[in-house]
């Protein structure tokens, strides 16, 4: 027997030597579109993410956002505020969930759609798989799900470890939020190969890449064609993105500019192409020696 055979939540292989964080079998997804935004830290999965659930509430489907991250504060531009934690909700209650009621962890946002803010576990302690979980667990019991047709799970940074790939277990498809430089590039070359470890075992496999705060997107491509990869969205650096966060809207609550007109209308596409379905795509991730060599300094 090996040393995690018996820990519950970590039997099972998930990718060759991978101790992984596994999700209760009863908390599966159902009936809905399921989509995880991944991406570098500070690359913009958050304003993608908000922007995408308020293009899909704008065709008419019924959207649930949920944040996977500490700063909880992925649905920040939906619903006008900071919205608190699942595992700070559940702290006041001593974990006892039946004492809670959906308003109290779930909040309306623009267009209707439901945002919940999972959070973390405090620094240095616990997983965030375990926080992904609980909240699911959580929306299974308050049967939130049942009435949705996409969830869109907005994942910290491009930390790729076993408890914030989590997500993963849950999605239809990965998106990965990229700009077009080396270190974007780099963390979603990790990101890739996360996503393939976990397609193994799970139905989740890879939709595309969005690049996103770019102007041009020759890298981005580069690395695609190299991989055999899809850019399926292209967010240029427009100030309208800017603006939307310092006014706490999406851009769909924002006045009709030129610029942003443009922009909502790439979100709508995006929307629309995932919703139509994207080909499961199965790129092979570069070793690092080769990303340097291909994106690397002269």
């Amino acid at each position: 027997m090996s040393p995690r055979d018996d820990i519950p939540h970590l039997r099972g292989q998930d990718g060759e030597g991978s101790v992984q964080v596994h999700q209760d079998p009863s908390a599966k997804i159902d009936g809905a579109k399921v989509f995880s935004v991944y991406g570098k830290g500070g690359i913009g999965k958050s304003t993608t993410s908000s922007n995408l659930s308020a293009a899909f509430s704008a065709m008419g489907k019924r959207v649930l956002q949920i944040g996977c991250d500490p700063k909880h504060d992925s649905t920040f531009t939906l619903t006008g505020r900071l919205q608190p934690t699942v595992i700070d909700i559940l702290k006041e209650v001593d974990f006892h969930p039946e004492e809670l009621r959906p308003e109290d962890f779930v909040a309306e946002g623009w267009g209707g759609v439901k945002c919940v803010e999972a959070g973390g576990p405090p620094a240095g302690t616990g997983c965030g798989g375990y926080v992904v979980g609980q909240t699911v667990k959580l929306l299974k019991q308050h049967h939130m799900l049942e009435d949705t047709d996409v969830v869109i799970f907005d994942v910290l940074g491009d930390v790729v470890c076993g408890g914030f790939a989590a997500p993963l277990q849950h999605a239809d498809r990965a998106l990965i939020v990229t700009a077009n430089d080396f270190d974007s590039i780099y963390a979603m070359n990790r990101i890739i190969a996360a996503v393939q470890a976990k397609s193994a075992n799970y139905k989740v496999r890879l939709a595309g890449c969005v690049a996103n705060r770019s102007k041009d997107t020759n890298e981005v491509d580069r690395y695609c064609d190299t991989v055999g990869f899809n850019r399926i969205a292209h967010m240029p650096d427009i100030d309208a993105i800017r603006r939307s966060r310092l006014k706490k809207k999406t851009l769909f609550e924002m006045d009709d500019e030129d610029d942003i007109i443009v922009a909502r209308a790439e979100y709508i596409r995006l929307a629309e192409t995932l919703w139509n379905g994207t080909e499961p795509l199965a790129p092979a991730p570069m070793e690092d020696r080769d990303i340097f060599e291909l994106l690397g300094f002269d």
